[in-house]
């Protein structure tokens, strides 16, 4: 597959980028960029074990930094790029945020809003679901192979 500039393809390959940093850092893989008018605007990886706070999931801290970027509480103009489908927290913030569009790899069966609350991402909010699906259930599946098998 050849990789086109602004395309979802393109920019999740971003946030796999960010998901390998984790990976490095024995976090759960899981990475999120934030763009707007076809630029990169925030990046994020999980940092939940390096910052010891449960809430550092990577789209917390991407939405975080686009905030500070564009000096805005909302981001109606920006995708979120995540390779792992949102919690309900990430997705609740998302809400607040007024996220324009989300597009995720991976879907999350245990903990992804989509199987626990529809309705929980802002109404205007577009998904796109699936996008590099191979590449973001390969890493998720390769950290917890090393986890299980660690001795």
């Amino acid at each position: 597959m050849a990789l086109t500039i602004y395309s979802d393809e393109y920019f999740m390959t971003e946030a796999l980028k960010q998901a390998s940093i984790s990976f490095d850092r024995n976090e759960i893989p899981i990475g999120s960029v934030v763009v707007c008018k076809n630029r990169i605007i925030a990046k994020a990886y999980n940092q939940i074990e390096q910052l010891n706070d449960s809430t550092a999931h990577a789209e917390m801290i991407a939405l975080t930094s686009a905030f500070n970027y564009l000096g805005a509480k909302y981001l109606t103009d920006c995708t979120l790029y995540v390779t792992l489908e949102p919690c309900v927290m990430c997705a609740g913030a998302m809400f607040w945020a007024q996220v324009g569009r989300l597009v995720y790899g991976a879907s999350d069966p245990k903990r992804g809003f989509n199987h626990l609350n529809k309705e929980i991402l802002h109404p205007k909010t577009e998904i796109t679901a699936e996008v590099l699906l191979p590449e973001c259930k390969q890493i998720m599946e390769k950290f917890f192979y090393k986890l299980r098998n660690k001795n």
